[in-house]
């Protein structure tokens, strides 16, 4: 985890850092514009928001994100690189967390048979997964019963699913405020293409069509970032019901093998 914490952080302080680029970069050009404008007024309107074939994606991307302004599409990169962080996170989580459970369970058996319980918790020890943990717990508590056995296996079935579904509120935290924030700069942003409209005093067919297109811009990369961590969040619980229905199955197995033991 504080690997993860330390990517996190250099990954935000790299998203950061490309904001000021941005802006520093939308600063020169605006100047640059300026600066043509005094010298050529009316190849400037010509040109104006003219856009070159052929330009690459990442300064399209760059365009389109300073025109939706970085105070609505900051927030928005930075619920992207949280969410995926995140997924990323349990996505390594839970394919670490998957086993051969055929193969552990005979494993398990054979040793609990041929070497004892002491054998059987050590091989539990050894082995990695949720299902490992359910199995050393259903048998350390094997000699107050198979009813207390069964319990165990159930209570610590439960604490590991919450372990494997942990960070999912935060992501679905981020699903759900992406599209909400970048609506609400639309509002915003169609609020300030009325006030020009209403300082200009006349409905130009370019304001607003720039107005509007500029607000727009943050509805869409809202629904892009939740698109995007949606997909992660569907995957996850995929992920998350195999392994579920990998320890319900396994459990069963295990109060059969521990029954079957006890009548030794």
């Amino acid at each position: 985890m504080k690997k993860l914490f330390l990517i996190l952080s250099l990954v935000g302080a790299m998203s950061l850092s490309t904001v000021n680029v941005f802006a520093q970069e939308a600063e020169a050009a605006a100047e640059q514009t300026e600066v043509v404008a005094e010298e050529a007024p009316a190849a400037a309107d010509l040109t104006a928001e003219t856009e070159v074939e052929g330009e690459p994606l990442h300064q399209v991307i760059k365009q389109k994100f300073l025109e939706g302004g970085a105070g609505w599409m900051a927030p928005l990169l930075v619920f992207l690189v949280l969410g995926l962080a995140v997924a990323i996170e349990r996505i390594l989580y839970l394919s670490l967390s998957k086993t051969n459970c055929k193969k552990f369970i005979e494993g398990y058996e054979k040793t609990l048979n041929e070497q004892g319980l002491e054998a059987a918790l050590e091989y539990c020890r050894n082995a990695r997964g949720p299902i490992a943990s359910i199995f050393y717990q259903g048998t350390s508590r094997y000699g107050e019963g198979l009813d207390v056995v069964e319990r165990a296996v159930a209570s610590y079935g439960s604490v590991q699913n919450g372990l494997m579904e942990s960070g999912l509120p935060w992501l679905s935290l981020f699903i759900a405020l992406s599209p909400s924030l970048g609506f609400m700069g639309t509002v915003v942003g169609m609020i300030g293409a009325f006030d020009a409209i209403q300082a200009a005093g006349d409905i130009s067919p370019t304001l607003v069509a720039g107005g509007i297109k500029v607000a727009l811009l943050t509805t869409l990369a809202g629904l892009i970032v939740a698109v995007i961590l949606q997909l992660c969040y569907n995957y996850i619980l995929t992920k998350i019901e195999d392994l579920v229905i990998d320890m319900e199955d396994s459990s069963i197995i295990l109060i059969d093998i521990l029954t079957a033991y006890s009548k030794k």
